[in-house]
This record gives C-alpha cells, sequence and structure tokens, in this order.
C-alpha cells in the first residue's frame, strides 16, 4: 500500500508538500475544495492575530512574578536557607529578583523615577494611584533597592494571598494584607510601607480618565496617624495605557462586587513610556483627623495626576513619548 505523501511525489507531476496536505486532508475529510476553507482561515488567523496578542501580552508579567518565585526557590534551595523570611541572607534573592524587575522596566518601558528625594529618611507611607496590574509598583520598588538601598513593604488585596506558588515570594517581599495593627507596625520598624487605596476596583474599574476611585477609605490615613508618619502621594504616568481592562462592560463590574476576584480581561502589554512621580510628603499633625487627612491625600494624588498625565490617556501618545530624550516640565 502506498502511503499519502508516496502518492503526491510518484506521479508526472509531483506536488509539493502543502499542496499534498490539503489533498490528503481533501480526501481524508471527503470536503470539496478544502484549500477555499484552509485560505480563510489563514486569513482569519491573519486578521486576528493582533488582536490575540494584546490579550497575550499581559501574560508576560505573570511569566516574570513565577519567575521570581522560582528565582527565590533555587536560592533558598541553595543557601540552604532556615532562618526567618525577614532575615538579611535573603539580601542577594531580593537584588537578583529587583535586577529581573528592573531591567524589564527599563527594556520595555524605559521606566523612569522622578523624587527620590521626597522620600524621608525614615518611615513613611507611600500612597499610589492602581493601575491595571501592579507592575509601576514594583518597578519603583526594584528601583529603590538598587539605588537607594532601601527596601518598601506593600500592603495587598486578600485574593493575592491565594494565588498557588506565590507564598514564598510574598513572604520574602514582606507583603501585607493588613490589619491595620500590622501596618502600624512595619512603620514603627522604621520601614517604607506602600498602599493604594483604591485597591482592586481601581485596578480594574478606573480608566483613560485616571478616575481616583477610594470610595469611603480612610484606614490607611489612620495607620499614618497612629504611627505618626508622612504620607507620601505618588503616580505612575501612562500606567493606564500600558494594560487596560475590560472594565467598563457593565456584566464584569456586576460579577465583581458579587464574588469579590478580579476575573476581569486584561489586555495591552504596550511598551509605553512609564514615569513614576514621588510627590511632597504630607507631615505628621497630630489633631489632624482621618477623613481630614484622606482627603489631603486624595487631593495631592490628583493635583499629581494632573501634573503630569494628559487626559484622557492616549496609548499612541504614549508610546511615542519613548522617543523623547527628557521630561517636559510642566
Amino acid at each position: 500500500m502506498i502511503g499519502g505523501n508516496e502518492s503526491c511525489i510518484a506521479g508526472p507531476m509531483p506536488m509539493s508538500y502543502l499542496t499534498c496536505l490539503t489533498y490528503i486532508l481533501g480526501e481524508w475529510t471527503g470536503v470539496d475544495h478544502i484549500e477555499d476553507y484552509l485560505s480563510y482561515a489563514v486569513y482569519l488567523l491573519w486578521v486576528l492575530f493582533p488582536l490575540a496578542l494584546v490579550f497575550l501580552l499581559p501574560g508576560v508579567l505573570v511569566i516574570l512574578f513565577y519567575t521570581s518565585v522560582l528565582l527565590l526557590h533555587i536560592y533558598k534551595r541553595k543557601n540552604e536557607i532556615k532562618e526567618a523570611y525577614y532575615n538579611d541572607v535573603w539580601n542577594g534573592a531580593l537584588q537578583m529578583v529587583a535586577t529581573l524587575w528592573d531591567g524589564h522596566g527599563r527594556i520595555w518601558h524605559g521606566y523612569e523615577v522622578h523624587g527620590f528625594e521626597n522620600l524621608p529618611e525614615g518611615p513613611g507611607l507611600i500612597v499610589f494611584y492602581h493601575g491595571a496590574t501592579p507592575a509601576d509598583y514594583i518597578y519603583f520598588a526594584a528601583r529603590l533597592l538598587i539605588q537607594t538601598k532601601r527596601y518598601c513593604h506593600v500592603v495587598a488585596d486578600h485574593f493575592v494571598f491565594r494565588l498557588p506558588g506565590f507564598k514564598l515570594l510574598l513572604d520574602v517581599l514582606g507583603v501585607l494584607h493588613g490589619p491595620k495593627e500590622e501596618c502600624v507596625k512595619a512603620l514603627k520598624k522604621g520601614y517604607l510601607l506602600a498602599v493604594a487605596p483604591g485597591g482592586v476596583r481601581e485596578a480594574l474599574f478606573s480608566d483613560e480618565m485616571y478616575t481616583i476611585m477610594w470610595g469611603d477609605r480612610k484606614g490607611f490615613a489612620q495607620v499614618a496617624i497612629d504611627a505618626k508618619v508622612p504620607i507620601i502621594p505618588m503616580f505612575t504616568q501612562n500606567i493606564r495605557e500600558g494594560v487596560r481592562t475590560l472594565g467598563g462592560i457593565k456584566i464584569f463590574r456586576s460579577l465583581y462586587e458579587r464574588i469579590r476576584l478580579p476575573l476581569v480581561p486584561l489586555y495591552g502589554g504596550f511598551p509605553v513610556k512609564l514615569r513614576t512621580f514621588i510627590g511632597k510628603p504630607i507631615p505628621y499633625e497630630p489633631n489632624i483627623t482621618a477623613e481630614e487627612l484622606t482627603a489631603k491625600a486624595k487631593a495631592e494624588l490628583r493635583n499629581l495626576i494632573e501634573k503630569h498625565q494628559k487626559i484622557p490617556g492616549n496609548i499612541f501618545r504614549a508610546l511615542m513619548e519613548r522617543f523623547q530624550t527628557h521630561q517636559k516640565d510642566d
């Protein structure tokens, strides 16, 4: 019995492998003119590939997260670490992970930080606008560690602690989920602590208008008052243009409000210019209330956004800013 490939080649006019494959597929399926269907499928693939790509690119961040986890496990195994996670023995691993993220930020986004001089020498509470992903905060923390040797804790949403394989990474990085007492304790130990009061809701449902979505949250202000530390506003330019969400679709908002899980599709991963701006600290005042401090912090963050972000955000403009050699004075 002659195989399919042999029958294609054996004739007086040998077929190409692609034509032969089409012939065999047509014989196998019994569909006439199958090459027309295949041509249409190739056309659809060509048309839809860019659309598929913008939904796949944000997955690069997931790969970076799990690469960080893998590096920490290798480091732990190599050094046979048995001490607590806050021991200095993890410094080498933190530098390694910071270098990974800082390299990605530099290469993909031309990432910059402006205003390191506004950070207090001692503890302080950094309050930042939450983009669709926390990538800008990670780039900031990595650059902070590399350039100043300072370490910043961060408060994360509860669902982050349920992600598979993330426990070691969260423990080593000192990521907190609250409560307020733990945040106050970290600040009193002299650490910098970062929090995005808008949390997941702001990440998923804010948009290119850069609307601050804090609701009635003022616990962060009470933490700053109890720890007697300044609040430092922080904002990253173009963070909404790098990755966007489909949070404007009502069904996703309704689903989130019911189950409180971030099941909103992301798209983008565009190599837009990212610049993080650290604002002037809001000093501790013993007689200020949490409501007053929240309003003041929100106003200062909004001022940073209005000063450094063109609204509405535009992906093409953010891409073109990669070619600017210097940050324009506002």
